[in-house]
């Protein structure tokens, strides 16, 4: 059926000024040129105006073929025409002629059309497939810890680090604004070089990770060392997947960690000379819960901020007596079982239970506790209070951490007398007894020494704590 929205015309000999001089109508022209065979000026009613052939390809099926939009500027391409590009009256003649010798040739140009635009389709989606933002997506989405299969703890901070936010929910991902993806979206990965990540890796350090908000001002190595250990690990990641041929990572300056650390708390087994933590214990009881809380399993268990601050009622025994770590919430990926002394027992039984959260330290009901500089402050204030009454003026309080108090756990169970494996295996760390060959081989979990020493180790706590009190509740009641 004919078109209705076309108007033929008779064939004319067409020139730049006729060209410039035909003006739309409501219906679609085709207007022949008698000059070459085949080729049609399209006028829309738009306005816009292009260039087309039609011919018989070799089955004896009429098509039509369109080369490209009208150039009007007058100036003529320096290369060959080339279907799809502006052409000039000229050069459509010269491209509708040389198609026709093409089809003496009994090549059927229509078809080697469309496959060159279908290969021309799949590179630019073969090239939007190892772009940086597809690169980081698929890390991010399929790497996995090779000792326990499970996603990294972090891979939300990673992913983040990396350019890309991924909504609380669960969902699709969206580019962080000014972050990598969004400033390598076009970038293919396999061009991204050495210059590139110092560069991303120096930004961070000195000015902020990009896209982020900084939480402190000035230059900052771990901010530094995070980015590049983001980076190293997904250029890794792509590279034994064969998705780079080189890491643009190897041998880029990655800020030194800072010297390790060795404050604890005083242990000391004589309890006259333990005020630091007797200080500690006064200081979590005036900050109250849950911070105040949470810093006393910190010391008792020896476990890892999230460990505990993440804690959830369904990772808790019915009697509270044992937390059940799985290894995605673990820093070595492996389940830990932590037993919880009397006195650990009692601080969770006396936390309030917000309605419907599963979470035992929260503030709102729906989110763990979070804030902890914020927290922090209040009780080193409280910390030095209780020392300022206990010693005057002229008492001091080295600054702590709160990773410190691992330390001081792991310290204070040697100085009462427990072994060093049973110290490694009531904090889930894997070395010495149980590294290397010894650990393959070595499966036991000594749950009983670790309840006894952590027990142990509760008791010399609250004996300090009542050591230089008057008259002092008893901490926990016995059984």
């Amino acid at each position: 059926m004919a078109n209705r929205n076309l108007k033929r015309q008779p064939a004319q000999r067409l020139t730049a000024v006729a060209i410039a001089a035909i003006k739309p109508g409501r219906q679609r022209r085709e207007i022949p040129d008698a000059d070459s065979g085949g080729l049609k000026l399209i006028v829309q009613p738009s306005g816009a105006k292009s260039w087309a052939v039609k011919f018989r390809r070799p089955n004896g099926k009429l098509v039509k073929l369109t080369l490209g939009p009208l150039d009007q500027s007058g100036r003529e391409a320096p290369t060959e025409p080339q279907v799809g590009d502006p052409l000039t009256l000229k050069a459509a003649r010269v491209l509708a002629l040389t198609l026709v010798r093409q089809r003496a040739r009994n090549v059927d140009v229509f078809a080697e059309h469309h496959i060159a635009r279908r290969r021309q389709r799949s590179a630019v989606v073969e090239a939007s497939a190892h772009t940086y933002p597809h690169a980081a997506r698929a890390f991010i989405d399929d790497h996995r810890v090779d000792r326990t299969g499970q996603k990294p703890r972090r891979w939300l901070e990673v992913a983040k680090l990396l350019g890309l936010a991924y909504p609380p929910a669960g969902g699709e991902p969206i580019h962080v604004k000014h972050g990598l993806c969004d400033r390598w979206r076009e970038k293919p990965i396999a061009s991204i070089n050495g210059d590139d990540i110092y560069t991303v890796i120096e930004e961070a350090r000195r000015s902020g990770v990009p896209g982020l908000v900084r939480r402190n001002t000035g230059t900052s190595d771990p901010r530094g060392r995070r980015m590049a250990d983001a980076l190293g690990t997904m250029f890794n990641w792509l590279k034994k997947h064969r998705r780079i041929t080189a890491d643009p990572c190897f041998g880029i300056h990655r800020p030194p960690p800072p010297a390790a650390r060795d404050r604890v708390l005083n242990v000391k087994t004589d309890i006259r000379g333990a005020d630091e933590l007797r200080w500690f214990w006064t200081a979590s009881d005036a900050v109250g819960p849950p911070f105040g809380a949470l810093c006393k399993l910190l010391l008792l268990t020896g476990c890892r901020l999230n460990e505990i601050a993440r804690m959830t009622r369904d990772e808790l025994s019915d009697d509270f007596a044992t937390l059940r770590l799985p290894g995605t919430r673990t820093k070595n990926g492996l389940p830990h079982n932590v037993p919880l002394p009397p006195l650990g027992r009692e601080i969770i039984a006396n936390l309030s239970q917000l309605a419907g959260c599963n979470y035992v330290f929260s503030t709102n009901g729906k989110t763990p506790v979070s804030g902890f500089s914020k927290y922090k402050a209040r009780f080193d204030a409280a910390m030095w209070a209780a020392a300022k009454m206990e010693r005057g003026r002229t008492a001091t309080v080295t600054p702590w951490r709160l990773h410190d108090l691992r330390r001081s756990c792991a310290t204070g169970m040697a100085g009462i007398g427990i072994p060093p494996h049973i110290i490694e295996a009531a904090l889930n760390h894997v070395s010495g007894a149980k590294g290397g060959v010894a650990g393959t081989y070595n499966r036991e979990q000594y749950e009983p020494e670790k309840r006894a020493a952590l027990e142990r180790w509760a008791d010399h706590i609250a004996s300090i704590v009542a050591g230089r009190a008057g008259n002092v509740v008893p901490l926990r009641g016995r059984s």
